[in-house]
């Protein structure tokens, strides 16, 4: 196809400029989602996008280049180097592809109108698929984290528990969830978000029990879920697919069934008499030991564990435990959520 009419040089640079950097941009943002996503459909997307482009990068634009000219060629700003982190360079790739096809849509619309169209169609389409790439890439960071969780505190209420938290992240733990069955909802509401500002401060996982409605107005990681709770698809419904959703279990049949659904992680318990628990037949330490060929996600043992009991379950193959008292009722819980941890180790 012929541009049509005969199109300004400058322009003509000026597009060509325009469409390496939108296929640039569009490259770093596939490749994270080929590597660091594993999406093959958001990939094939991506692919398609710049291949529109490059059937639309005619020979006119690639002729009229001239690199030792370009005024703006070299020049980088200082923030460029401050990103470090996948998520922030996929957003800057991201806010370079958008500027880069508004500028092929405003200039290319008389002498190239099927690449304006094109551009146009990218640039919209691209606004939802950012907010898709970013939600992914939140859901990998917090499964990541959740990974290495070797320790869970579960929150009681507690006239100490914002310190008890604190000391808790300070001396290592990266997941907390915050329990809290009683109260006015604006009271529960105004505590999940005093404990949710340490664990950002801390970079901790911050997990509600129960309260799905809790979970979003504190801007939580997850919740978890007891069996008779809101069901899974319902929860990942509201909650959408970057949020970590946990379910508790108490028997072989309930470990498999979780593991048919969409939960990201689950608890195994309780492994002894638990005060939190008091009406559920304790597992047993000896029902741990056979469960690593029926699990295939993350795990926490839980219900009564302590220091004095932790090495025991440790051994049966419980990689990972969520605690209450052993943490909320120590005279340091400092030191208390360090010892556990060590014993962990």
């Amino acid at each position: 196809m012929t541009v049509i009419p005969k199109i300004d040089k400058n322009v003509a640079q000026l597009i060509d400029a325009n469409l390496d950097r939108a296929r640039e941009g569009l490259r770093v943002i596939e490749d994270w989602c080929r590597f660091g996503l594993n999406d093959k459909d958001l990939v094939l997307t991506l692919k398609n996008w710049r291949q529109q482009l490059g059937i639309n990068h005619y020979e006119v634009y690639k002729s009229a280049r001239s690199a030792g000219s370009d005024q703006g060629a070299g020049l980088n700003h200082p923030n460029q180097i401050k990103r470090t982190k996948a998520q922030e360079i996929v957003s800057a790739n991201f806010a370079r592809v958008q500027e880069a096809l508004r500028v092929l849509e405003e200039f290319s619309r008389v002498f190239h109108p099927e690449l304006s169209k094109v551009s146009a169609g990218i640039r919209y389409e691209l606004y939802d698929l950012e907010i898709t790439v970013l939600k992914a890439s939140n859901c990998k960071k917090r499964i990541e984290k959740l990974e290495e969780c070797k320790l869970c505190l579960i929150t009681k209420p507690d006239r100490e528990e914002h310190d008890i938290v604190l000391a808790a992240v300070k001396a290592g733990i990266n997941m907390v969830q915050f329990r809290c069955k009683e109260g006015p909802d604006n009271e529960i509401l105004r505590k999940a978000k005093d404990i949710a500002s340490i664990c950002k401060r801390y970079n901790s996982l911050f997990i509600i029990n129960d309260r799905i409605d809790i979970a979003l107005a504190s801007k939580a990681d997850g919740v978890h879920l007891g069996q008779t709770d809101f069901p899974i698809e319902t929860a990942r419904e509201i909650l959408g697919s970057e949020k970590i959703i946990g379910l508790s279990t108490h028997s072989l049949e309930q470990i498999k069934h979780a593991q048919s659904k969409d939960c990201d992680y689950i608890g195994v318990g309780p492994i002894y008499e638990s005060n939190s628990k008091p009406l559920q037949e304790p597992l047993g330490v000896n029902f741990l030991k056979n469960l690593k060929p029926h699990i295939n996600i993350p795990w926490f043992a839980i219900g009564g564990i302590n220091k004095i009991n932790l090495s025991e379950v440790n051994n049966a193959g419980a990689q990972r435990i969520a605690v209450i008292n052993a943490i909320m009722n120590a005279k340091d819980p400092y030191l208390a959520s360090k010892e556990l941890l060590e014993k962990l180790k």
